[in-house]
C-alpha cells in the first residue's frame, strides 16, 4: 500500500468532510490522518490515506475526488506521499 496526500480547500459549508469521507469509504480507501481548519469562512482539510490500486487506478480516483470537488464549491488534489514530501523538503 502506498500513502496518499489528500487536500481539499474551499468556501466553507456544510457536509464537505461527509461528502468526502462517504467516497473514500465506498471505495475502501482508508484514512490515517485527517487535520482540518476553518478560517475566515474558508475551509482547509489535509488527509493521508492508504491507497492501493485494487479498485481503481490512481489517476481514476484523483479525477473523481476533483469532479466531487467541483460539485461542492471546493478544490479536491491528490497526490502521492513520495513526490508531495518532495515537494515540500526544506
Amino acid at each position: 500500500m502506498k500513502k496518499v496526500i489528500i487536500t481539499v480547500v474551499g468556501k466553507d459549508s456544510i457536509g464537505i468532510i461527509a461528502k468526502v469521507c462517504t467516497y473514500l469509504a465506498e471505495n475502501k480507501l482508508n484514512i490515517l490522518d485527517i487535520s482540518q481548519t476553518i478560517v475566515d469562512g474558508y475551509f482547509n482539510m489535509m488527509m493521508i490515506v492508504n491507497f492501493h490500486a485494487e479498485e481503481k487506478e490512481f489517476d481514476t480516483v484523483s479525477s473523481e475526488l476533483e469532479d466531487l470537488g467541483q460539485g461542492i464549491g471546493c478544490v479536491i488534489r491528490m497526490q502521492r506521499e513520495d513526490i508531495f514530501s518532495q515537494m515540500h523538503r526544506i
